[in-house]
């Protein structure tokens, strides 16, 4: 059974660089049809979804995102990337891995699959 978890500092400076690392055991993330996403909820806000990976290579991102966001993967390690640039305050939030058969993961389908999430919090 396909597992999801989530590494990286919990703690980030404002206008630095926030990297986080979802690594994937059980499973391949070249496997044909899956796509690997990063999501993220604010306190006290709703799920917001970031960006993508498919199995292919092929990058998607949230409009509003796209500029501070770069997603990427090692298939050696098995692992997916993500990147925001000049984080701000704003960004604090539990962040989530996904998987699911669209770029936009949906949780009732019966492939979804996410990580527990890891808390990154933008302070100075």
């Amino acid at each position: 059974q396909v597992q999801l978890q989530e590494s990286g500092p919990g703690l980030v400076k404002p206008s630095q660089t926030l990297s986080l690392t979802c690594t994937v055991s059980g499973g391949s993330i070249t496997t044909n049809s899956y796509y690997w996403s990063w999501i993220r909820q604010p306190p006290g806000k709703g799920l917001e979804w970031m960006g993508a990976i498919a199995y292919s290579g092929e990058t998607y991102y949230s409009p509003s995102l796209r500029s501070r966001t770069s997603i990427s993967r090692d298939t050696s390690k098995n692992q997916f990337t993500l990147q925001l640039t000049s984080v701000s305050p704003e960004d604090t939030a539990v962040y989530y891995c996904a998987r699911d058969q669209q770029p936009r993961p949906y949780s009732g389908n019966y492939n979804y699959k996410r990580g527990q999430g890891t808390q990154v919090t933008v302070s100075s």
